[in-house]
């Protein structure tokens, strides 16, 4: 790690990083290619479904309501116009479901925020819906060990050198914590922090990315408790 002030501040990512996600859009996805088992198989659903959501992220940003909407817009396309007002129904009905999965924090998750706090400003940095992002905050029951929380339309390096200049003392003394290479660490180490990967079982393909293995802030571990070890090694614990 470069010799750099020291870190005062530690942005996490919210899905996959903290809790689980991806895990249902996967399970959804698949309850969706069922629906349409007549009309296509399910890899050509799938692959139809993610051009959809790639064309809408512009209208709907991120979250469960704008892959609700790709889903009928696929089945409608998929279809020819055909669609059942019955499968209409269940992906509406799906869609509504993904809203009340209880929330699955990931290993290692509590502990690490609890010895963070105090030494650190933490601050959540996640991209979606607000009522769902806040949602799954409250139900996390995590919220208290954060000193802010910014749920964003998108993650781009701007985004992070507005919210460590706000909440902190400026991106390089700043370090940002998730499992997409392309939202969480790519655009953190363009503005200047550390960014640490934390790589999740499923990650949506829209955010996959080549790993920065020769920039010096870039990090990756095996899962979140390895944290406070990575911190140590460069001296920025306190």
């Amino acid at each position: 790690m470069p010799s750099t002030p020291a870190l005062t501040s530690i942005g996490f990512d919210a899905d996959d990083t903290l809790w689980q996600n991806e895990h249902f859009y996967r399970l959804t996805e698949q309850r969706f290619t069922e629906f349409l088992a007549d009309h296509a198989e399910p890899h050509h659903l799938s692959a139809r479904l993610l051009e959809a959501e790639k064309r809408n992220l512009q209208h709907y940003g991120f979250g469960i309501k704008g892959f609700t909407l790709s889903m009928i817009e696929t089945a409608i396309e998929v279809t020819e116009g055909r669609v059942p007002a019955s499968v209409i129904q269940q992906i509406l009905l799906a869609g509504r479901e993904m809203h009340s999965h209880p929330v699955e924090t990931m290993p290692h998750v509590r502990e690490t925020l609890e010895q963070l706090a105090g030494s650190y400003r933490i601050i959540l940095i996640t991209k979606g819906d607000l009522f769902d992002q806040e949602r799954k905050l409250a139900q996390s029951g995590l919220g208290d060990l954060f000193n802010a929380v910014e749920i964003v339309s998108d993650k781009t390096a701007a985004t992070y050198q507005r919210i460590f200049a706000r909440h902190g003392d400026g991106p390089e003394r700043s370090m940002m914590v998730g499992n997409s290479l392309k939202s969480d660490v790519i655009p953190a180490i363009q503005a200047g922090s550390w960014g640490v990967y934390v790589p999740h079982t499923h990650t949506w393909a829209l955010e996959h990315a080549e790993a920065p293995l020769h920039e010096p802030r870039f990090k990756q571990l095996a899962h979140l408790g390895e944290l406070l070890g990575v911190l140590e090694q460069f001296g920025a614990a306190r």
